[in-house]
């Protein structure tokens, strides 16, 4: 359905219930989709049902159980049911306004989505049909034109028409009510349809959105539907991160088709990393190495992994050391194979760490404390040394008797050489004093 707003016709009601009519939002099989607002100038969108139809009695207990359903709808993906009348002799309803583009236009006018955006409308949309398939109803008519892309995010929208044209068969031969690119196997076939029909769309509607085509191509109706049933769909330009969870959608079986939940689960988390990855400035070599815990977690890791390795009756047992078959280990690695022990963690510098024990004191180092005793007695030694050449080189001591002293006193000047002349009289005048 075109959602392009266009001027009321002459044919076109001005009024429907309480609300006036705007503008003409589009028209299908079934009928037409105004623009209106209430009294209160809430703008709604409101589909009136075609004249013909509303003359079967049947199509008005359809319609009406239908509408039933969609109050029951609690989504946030989707656009609200907010009126409806099924006695007036046009039976209608309507739901939110949903200002924005829809997909189909906003792929057509800017081109496909990039990866983490498609699969953030696939996420949205996926969670929305949760709470449709919850309320025991089927979309049976999802596609991108069907999407509205509204500043708080995707909404599902066009579920009346959907519902009332039972486009889970087929109308007459060849012809079946929907848009044939993104109608499901089933449906064509004319079984029975299943949530897993709205999943079906909705992989074609991820395709369309991630390459501004259809994964079945273009051509007359009979030929698409004849793609849908027994042709594999074309994912040429789908992004990689994406292609796989596609084709799982795009599965002719129902029951191979993933669930909304499952869906909803993974387009998020694809839609975090793509997102991180075009926001990750990390150099290209840094980007391929997964995050490596740290600290106690290290050990932990390296624990687990070593544990978990396999040992078959032919695996080699592994290698502690790190070595090669043929290469004779290092000190360093012979050293950690006798003590059993992991080789020590290197620092920033490239050195290895130094360990640590169990109270967080280092351990001691046999070499540091033969260094430190050696010193220890060289200075030792040296002080008394020191010590001993101090106490022989002082003089005679004290208490000695004087007369012995006088008399070396008087030795030692006997044998020293006489003065000159004029220093006789006093040096004998000296001696015979001190005798």
């Amino acid at each position: 359905m075109d959602m392009a707003m266009m001027r009321l016709r002459r044919e076109d009601p001005r009024v429907v219930g309480s609300y006036r009519l705007h503008r003409r939002l589009g028209a299908g099989g079934m009928g037409v989709v105004y623009l209106g607002s209430d009294k209160r100038g809430q703008r709604v969108a409101l589909k009136v049902i075609r004249p013909d139809l509303a003359e079967d009695q049947e199509f008005r207990s359809r319609f009406a159980r239908e509408v039933s359903a969609a109050r029951r709808i609690r989504g946030g993906c989707t656009a609200r049911l907010v009126a409806a009348d099924l006695e007036a002799d046009r039976p209608w309803f309507a739901t939110q306004y949903v200002p924005g583009p829809s997909l189909h236009d906003k792929v057509a006018e800017e081109g496909p989505l990039t990866a983490a955006d498609a699969a953030a409308v696939g996420a949205a949309l996926s969670e929305g049909l949760v709470a449709v398939h919850e309320a025991g109803v089927v979309h049976r008519d999802l596609k991108p034109s069907n999407i509205l892309l509204s500043p708080k995010g995707p909404r599902i929208i066009d579920f009346g028409i959907a519902w009332a044209t039972g486009a889970s068969t087929l109308t007459h031969v060849g012809t079946a009510v929907g848009s044939p690119g993104f109608l499901a196997p089933e449906q064509v076939r004319g079984a029975a349809v299943t949530p897993a029909t709205d999943v079906f769309a909705l992989g074609a509607t991820l395709a369309y959105a991630a390459t501004g085509d259809s994964p079945f191509g273009h051509g007359s109706s009979e030929v698409m539907l004849y793609r849908v049933v027994h042709e594999e769909p074309q994912l040429h330009g789908v992004p990689d991160a994406l292609a796989p969870l596609v084709r799982a959608c795009l599965a002719k079986d129902p029951e191979e088709r993933p669930s909304t939940l499952q869906l909803s689960l993974r387009l998020k988390e694809i839609a975090a990393r793509e997102a991180q990855g075009l926001t990750d400035v990390r150099p290209a070599a840094q980007r391929g190495e997964p995050d490596r815990p740290t600290g106690r977690l290290a050990e932990q890791y390296a624990e687990q992994r070593t544990v978990r390795r396999p040992q078959g009756p032919g695996t080699p047992p592994p290698r502690s050391n790190g070595s090669r078959p043929g290469v004779r280990p290092t000190p360093a690695q012979r050293n950690t194979t006798r003590s059993g022990s992991r080789p020590a963690p290197r620092s920033g510098t490239g050195r290895p760490a130094p360990r640590t024990t169990g109270t967080g004191r280092r351990p001691a180092n046999p070499r540091l404390l033969r260094q430190r005793l050696f010193v220890f007695v060289v200075v030792t030694l040296l002080v008394a040394l020191g010590i001993a050449a101090a106490q022989g080189c002082q003089g005679p001591a004290r208490g000695l008797d004087d007369g012995r002293v006088r008399e070396d006193v008087r030795t030692e000047r006997s044998y020293a050489p006489l003065p000159g002349p004029p220093m006789a009289e006093q040096y004998r005048s000296e001696l015979n004093r001190d005798g």
